[in-house]
């Protein structure tokens, strides 16, 4: 099936693309990298009347570091850009990870991080890393703009909390704390370059032994990506143990909501989030304790 006729329009500035998708309603999309929104089109899932391209955005490129603010990731980062960049490598080694086993290396060259949350797939590669950093997204509207936590951002699979005429120019990442370590773990059922099966992301800041902040993020496994809270709160404050490890992720496996279709059954999805939230607390603790 080819792609459905629409116009194409190519702002050059942020405020002017905000114009547009406030004029324009629910009949324009926002394309980034295309990777996602054009095989939506080409199978009919999607039917906008215009694109409006970001190419043209210099702004949306830039990939940054401030000591005091943190990582910022404009809309129009690569994923092999976001991957491979120094700072990001170092100081945010599951993020820089995430990106790399997003899809195949043609999408991470054509594909854009900001465009993988916006996808809004509870299976998304980049989102769990990025929710255990606390990331927020800073959001543009004809008016201004604002600031969401990223873990607040979905409404359901492919469903995000956008108002007409609003867009994600980034999003920002705060510095990682001193003490802390987050990895990222997952498994995709038929292949590497397969959507994830299940996927988890863990934070821990340690600070005199004992675990000051926690964070256990789950993927694929939920309408969308989710906190295991009740998890956490069976670390925080106490000493990271191989077994309050153990229960934590005995306890995750509890708070996910799995489904059986064609990649794994629930059975299945519910046990492997045991096993990789297993997985992703030894390794923060890991490097938290090597910072």
């Amino acid at each position: 099936m080819g792609l459905p006729k629409f116009n194409y329009v190519a702002p050059e500035t942020v405020q002017e693309a905000c114009q547009i998708l406030e004029k324009l309603g629910g009949q324009a999309k926002v394309m980034a990298g295309g990777t996602d929104l054009l095989i939506k089109m080409k199978h009919g899932a999607l039917r906008p009347k215009t694109i409006v391209g970001l190419r043209k955005i210099k702004e949306l490129r830039k990939i940054s570091f401030r000591k005091n603010q943190g990582l910022f990731i404009g809309a129009m980062a690569l994923l092999e850009e976001v991957a491979s960049h120094p700072k990001v490598k170092k100081l945010y080694p599951a993020v820089a990870y995430a990106a790399s086993q997003t899809a195949t290396v043609q999408i991470r060259n054509m594909g854009t991080v900001v465009g993988n949350i916006c996808n809004a797939a509870p299976s998304a590669d980049n989102i769990p890393s990025l929710m255990a950093f606390g990331a927020e997204l800073i959001i543009a509207s004809p008016n201004g703009e604002r600031r969401i936590l990223l873990e607040n951002f979905f409404k359901g699979p492919g469903e995000v909390n956008l108002n007409r005429g609003e867009l994600v120019k980034g999003v920002l990442v705060p510095p990682p704390p001193e003490g802390s370590g987050v990895s990222y773990q997952f498994i995709s059922q038929r292949s590497k370059v397969d959507i994830a099966a299940v996927c988890v992301a863990a934070m821990v800041v340690i600070d005199k032994g004992r675990t000051r902040d926690v964070k256990i993020v789950l993927g694929a496994v939920a309408p969308t990506p989710i906190r295991a809270l009740e998890a956490e709160g069976l670390l925080r404050g106490k000493k990271l143990a191989d077994r309050s490890i153990q229960k934590a992720a005995e306890q995750a496996s509890q708070e996910a909501r799995p489904i059986t279709d064609m990649r794994a059954t629930s059975e299945y999805r519910r046990l492997m989030v045991a096993v990789l939230t297993k997985r992703a607390l030894l390794e923060a603790r890991q490097m938290a304790l090597a910072s």
